[in-house]
């Protein structure tokens, strides 16, 4: 795992200057070596996190046997044996002689000899630069759902490219001009989806794609992997069938993420997606298996006591943590720093202790991310079947006036879900009303000057087959909140400790299988993620697990009403509010009004408003 940096340009934009610079913003990513490149073209910069061959030998950047190619590389291959075995294997006799034990190493030999194909055989997480010196082309790659960043700048003659957003910021040729679209995109999700960032110049690159530049053809873009090409015709409904591939295929992902040089840890929260991977690893591992938790002083949100049972049951050597408000005060400026752009999933805060709780025992983490997604354990999944109901979409608007006009809390927050005006956005309009985030129509009259529309319309006629709502919503999540809120959440909170963090369902063989399974076999009687629990019971007992779905949460509304209300004086404040220029205060008042009187859910509208009147007077003014 590493920070990698870097340019591509024909008119000498760049230096070797600009390479130091954007390396120092990435020192957290890999602390244990530096390392460059550059000719008249091209310039590499690498950071490393030693993690396989600790050995100078696996430091970066590494130039190919015949020195043709060059790399620098920041992710995990986890098959590079078996692509090892399968390069000495093809006809032409040679065999290769490794200098390293690295898997850097093995992926240049692949790319030496497939070309951009080779990306095909790689099973991991990854994003990686790799510059002919012949051709004089450099090729960037993304693995396939998106688990390691790469953001770049691209001025139709130059480039530069980075793990993070912050080392491109360090350019002074690179325009720091806010991108208002994505100012709306954040109101409505909590994040800022692809190719979007903060910045109007810089872009972040797709996942499942390679780009290749060149002195003759500019950019050129390839999408070499997309949830719509896997998803087939048919859907596995055998229940004792996919059961024992599914068994497999995570028995096969979780040794596979094991292998390291460095301590291996597992971040448990007690909820099933977790402890599954924290038993599959007890049973594989030779060694007693360090597993990490949160908790809260809050005993409605403390989960701790869950994750210590599971732990016990399996006996791992337990580490845990409670957080106060306290520790979420002294985090909230490192997380602006640590995300690089406005970022509102609250549940960084506890993901950044806990990585810098996990980082005192080991350099490798698993967690448990893609689960939920892959194998149905949202509401959201309930909310897609209930809206796609022909007699609630019939009468859905009077409904959700009904609704709103009743006492609770929860059936106005219930009736939000009823009120969009798109069908082709409703998978957006779900996701940002179980995140209690602005709507469209909210949006629209809370921004100012606001003319961009929320566009994140995904053709689901060109999928293998006819989708019905609740995986149209999966795909949904996955496509956007896996990768740009939960993946981008973990990236940035493990590696700000120099934490590498891996994330055993999101094996693309994994999510092959999760995407051309039966619905009935995710939710089977109402019982949501059924084929993972099933898997999960024969290691642990299901009373362990026997209490309803909490999420990696903090007490955010009840700390905005107390503890964190300063938040609130400071940053969304008439002058606060005016000076930035973005949104209308009276609006924003107005909210603060009805949180203040008793609407406890719109908590994290006022938390998006926070934290991005924060960053903005941090970064802008």
């Amino acid at each position: 795992m590493c920070g990698i940096a870097g340019y591509f340009s024909t008119e000498n934009k760049f230096s070797r200057s600009d390479l130091e610079r954007m390396n120092s913003a990435l020192v957290h990513r890999g602390p244990d070596a530096e390392g460059y490149f550059s000719d008249e073209i091209v310039g590499f910069a690498h950071r490393r996190l030693n993690i396989l061959d600790l050995s100078s030998k696996g430091n970066q950047p590494m130039f190919s046997h015949d020195k043709r190619y060059v790399i620098i590389y920041n992710g995990e291959v986890y098959n590079y044996k078996e692509i090892v075995n399968e390069l000495n294997s093809q006809p032409n006799g040679n065999k290769l002689n490794l200098n390293s034990s690295s898997d850097t190493e093995v992926i240049l030999e692949a790319f030496s000899h497939w070309g951009h194909e080779f990306v095909h055989k790689l099973n991991g997480m990854f994003a990686i630069a790799i510059y002919d010196t012949l051709e004089k082309e450099l090729y960037l790659f993304r693995d396939r759902v998106g688990i390691k960043p790469l953001f770049y700048y691209w001025d139709g003659k130059n480039l530069a490219f980075a793990s993070e957003s912050d080392a491109l910021c360090k350019l002074s040729g690179v325009p720091k001009i806010i991108n208002r679209t994505a100012i709306n995109y954040f109101l409505h999700l909590g994040f800022i989806p692809a190719p979007m960032t903060i910045y109007q110049s810089i872009k972040k690159m797709d996942s499942g794609c390679w780009m290749k530049f060149s002195e003759k053809g500019g950019m050129e873009i390839k999408k070499y992997w997309a949830l719509s090409n896997v998803v087939k015709k048919e859907v596995i409904t055998n229940e004792k069938k996919a059961l024992v591939i599914l068994s497999d295929l995570i028995k096969s992902s979780v040794q596979y993420q094991l292998k390291s040089d460095v301590p291996v840890g597992i971040f448990l929260s007690g909820g099933i997606d977790s402890s599954l991977i924290a038993a599959e690893a007890v049973n594989l591992s030779s060694v007693k298996v360090n597993t990490f938790s949160i908790g809260f002083e809050e005993n409605k949100f403390d989960e701790s006591k869950h994750a210590k049972a599971v732990a016990e049951n399996l006996g791992t050597n337990h580490h845990e943590f409670i957080v106060s408000h306290k520790d979420a005060i002294e985090l909230i400026d490192i997380v602006l720093d640590a995300y690089n752009e406005p970022f509102a999933d609250s549940s960084a805060i506890p993901t950044m202790l806990v990585s810098k709780l996990a980082k005192k025992y080991v350099t490798v983490t698993l967690s448990g991310e893609g689960g939920d997604e892959l194998f149905l354990g949202y509401g959201a999944y309930k909310w897609a079947r209930r809206l796609n109901n022909p007699f609630l979409k019939t009468f859905r608007k009077p409904i959700g006036k009904i609704l709103a006009g009743l006492k609770s809390n929860r059936m106005k927050r219930a009736s939000n879900l009823f009120k969009y005006d798109d069908e082709n956005n409703v998978q957006s309009h779900i996701l940002s009303q179980e995140q209690y985030l602005f709507s469209e129509k909210e949006i629209s009259e809370l921004v100012i000057d606001s003319e961009s529309k929320i566009n994140l319309f995904i053709d689901y006629t060109s999928y293998g087959r006819k989708l019905n709502a609740v995986e149209k919503q999966s795909l949904f999540d996955i496509e956007y909140y896996l990768q740009y809120d939960l993946l981008t959440k973990v990236d940035r909170a493990s590696m700000f400790y120099s934490l590498e963090t891996r994330v055993p369902y999101l094996d693309h063989r994994i999510v092959e299988f999760a995407l051309n399974l039966s619905t009935d076999l995710k939710i089977n009687n109402g019982i949501q993620k059924y084929i993972i629990k099933e898997i999960l019971y024969q290691y642990i007992p299901e009373k362990l697990f026997n209490r309803p779905k909490q999420g990696f949460a903090i007490p955010l509304e009840s700390w905005l009403h107390g503890e964190l209300k300063f938040l609130i004086n400071d940053y969304l404040s008439e002058k606060t509010i005016t000076e930035c220029g973005f949104v209308d205060y009276m609006k924003v008042k107005k909210l603060i009004e009805e949180f203040e009187n008793g609407k406890g859910y719109l908590f994290n509208r006022l938390w998006v408003l926070i934290v991005l009147h924060k960053w903005m007077k941090k970064n802008i003014a």
